[in-house]
């Protein structure tokens, strides 16, 4: 496994760094004025392959959304243009670990490689340094949390889960992620054509309530 990650990271080392800001700015529907609230929505599992993370992007470009994404590090080493075109759609770039495993049976010294092997590879291909961190499965305990804050990462799990990689229908996932409210974090994942075509509907559904798409901080989703 180190082997495998000083691997990786030699090898990135190679790869140009493509900053965050290298195109201009999706201009947002929900621009700031008439939000009364924000709400985060947040993709795990990512990148998932150009069939997938290409149409969630490009659904949640149309929709003037930015979203936070978790992504996976062994994921991300293999589609890094992925990621950097996530960054360049200006979306958050969050930390989900290196092999998507259960945290909580790992030693602690394991933890903190599936972490900083991740933050790594995502601050060579992004250029920025990821602030968020998601345990797989929402897995966690002490130790996680404690080698996550040591490599300066907030800890994040969710308020609203749609359950959206368990084969729900579009009108399911809807319906969970506009139930969201002000301060929510919905949980979503990046590989489901019923989660791409929610997005636009779950936008509208959040603005019909005065919500907009939003970061998260300390747990809760703020004005981006």
């Amino acid at each position: 496994m180190l082997l495998r990650t000083l691997l990786v990271v030699a090898l990135l080392a190679l790869a140009p760094v493509v900053p965050a800001n290298a195109a201009e700015p999706v201009d947002p529907a929900n621009a700031a004025r008439g939000c009364t609230g924000y709400v985060a929505l947040t993709y795990d599992d990512g990148p998932r392959g150009a069939d997938y993370t290409r149409p969630l992007l490009a659904a949640l470009r149309a929709a003037g959304a930015r979203a936070t994404f978790f992504d996976v590090g062994a994921r991300a080493w293999e589609e890094p243009e992925l990621v950097r075109a996530t960054a360049r759609e200006r979306h958050w770039i969050a930390n989900h670990s290196w092999s998507h495993p259960y945290l909580t049976k790992l030693s602690a010294s394991e933890v903190a490689k599936e972490i900083a092997s991740t933050q790594d590879v995502l601050r060579r291909i992004t250029g920025h340094v990821p602030t968020l961190f998601r345990p797989p499965y929402g897995d966690t305990n002490a130790t996680v949390e404690a080698q996550a804050r040591a490599l300066g990462l907030e800890h994040v799990l969710w308020t609203v889960d749609t359950l959206d990689w368990s084969g729900k229908s579009t009108e399911e996932i809807v319906r969970s992620a506009t139930g969201a409210e002000a301060g929510d974090v919905v949980l979503m994942h990046d590989g489901y054509p019923a989660t791409v075509a929610a997005v636009p509907l779950i936008v509208r559904g959040l603005k019909d309530k005065g919500l907009c798409p939003g970061r998260i901080l300390n747990g809760r989703a703020i004005a981006p």
